[in-house]
């Protein structure tokens, strides 16, 4: 009888290659987002708007197909707003990034408000990582009044350096997966 874990480690070990490859393309990635933060904001803008453009007409569609059943006018509608969105995504990118980035400072600042009466809750149950979270909360905060305080500027390398950092840790993690599986013989 074959044990399970050697068949959930038989995949990985046959294709830590693909693996690793796709982790260091994802580092490159990350790496080329950081230095050229704008046009990686940029391309994150655009994709968004071809993205909800696609989602949008598909939407139309569906709507069209099922004019009958309840519901069609608000599936209609979300279906427009979702052309409309893109559309102006498309057209004016820059406004768009700087959109994105007003959105990613309101929920740092919505995240860090909640983490910090969570770290409060946390306190009154006599936990001992509340220090951290509320540290967490007030780190949220301050990169939310930065974020909203230097825009438009903010917009110009925010995004990307998320994205790019993101994507490096993102590889760093399927790199350390692959070296992890290539070393891990399947048990026979």
């Amino acid at each position: 009888m074959v044990d399970q874990s050697f068949r959930d480690r038989q995949p990985l070990h046959n294709h830590w290659r693909l693996i690793l490859a796709e982790g260091l393309l994802l580092l490159l990635a990350g790496l080329a987002a950081i230095l050229l933060p704008s046009a990686a904001g940029l391309v994150a803008t655009i994709v968004l708007g071809w993205l909800l453009i696609f989602t949008g007409l598909l939407g139309l569609f569906t709507s069209w197909v099922m004019r009958r059943a309840p519901g069609f006018w608000w599936s209609l509608l979300s279906a427009v707003i979702a052309l409309a969105v893109g559309a102006s995504l498309l057209f004016w990118p820059l406004s768009g990034l700087i959109s994105l980035t007003l959105l990613l400072s309101v929920f740092l600042f919505a995240d860090g408000i909640t983490t910090i009466l969570m770290a409060l809750d946390q306190r009154a149950w006599r936990a001992q990582s509340w220090g951290w979270m509320l540290a967490n909360g007030l780190l949220d905060l301050l990169l939310a009044g930065a974020i909203a305080f230097f825009l438009p500027a903010t917009a110009l390398w925010v995004i990307g350096t998320v994205i790019g950092i993101d994507f490096v840790f993102g590889g760093i993690g399927l790199a350390a997966l692959a070296l992890a599986a290539r070393r891990a013989a399947p048990a026979a």
